[in-house]
């Protein structure tokens, strides 16, 4: 294999292992090749993208190599994934989550049931931002979704566990 054939090679491989990273075993297997000429090209690599010029880099972990963003970009990327001002919920998103999150698992039948109007919107709008998720399917005609809360609606309201939420009855007393 060329150089540049298998630089390029590698450095997709380790790109799309993602966050679990490739060992150099591995891509010696996929590629075929002596594990020496894997971690020379891999040092080649590195050395490459230490450049100032660059963004990424390849890094070494548990003997895993992966490829993440430099250190130095941190506040940007931090920026980056801070939720912006139009990421509030709106008054439908925050009826459907409360529903959910009291009464899970949960169909969207009987959500719509509760809030006496549709919630197609609502739910995509909560499943897209990682608060909610299918949690099964119930034993019915149709084997409608179930919906419930992920660990994400956990972190976003500061709760440890369901448990933690206020009393059903306590917020039906202060309205």
């Amino acid at each position: 294999m060329e150089k540049n054939e298998l630089l390029k090679a590698i450095e997709g491989l380790v790109f799309a292992a993602g966050h679990d990273g490739v060992s150099v075993k591995q891509l010696a297997e996929v590629l075929q090749l002596d594990e020496k000429q894997v971690f020379s090209a891999l040092r080649e690599l590195q050395e490459r993208y230490g450049d100032e010029s660059r963004g990424m880099q390849i890094i070494r972990v548990a003997d895993m190599y992966l490829m993440t963003t430099k250190p130095e970009l941190s506040p940007y990327l931090e920026k980056f994934h801070q939720p912006s001002q139009s990421s509030t919920l709106s008054q439908a998103a925050l009826e459907t989550l409360a529903i959910i999150a009291y009464r899970q698992p949960i169909t969207r039948a009987d959500i719509e049931e509760i809030r006496g109007v549709k919630s197609e919107k609502p739910l995509q709008t909560l499943t897209s931002r990682g608060l909610i998720q299918e949690v099964g399917r119930r034993d019915a005609i149709g084997r409608p979704i179930l919906y419930g809360t992920t660990k994400r609606f956990l972190e976003q309201f500061g709760l440890n566990r369901l448990e933690d939420l206020p009393p059903l009855e306590e917020l039906q007393q202060k309205t």
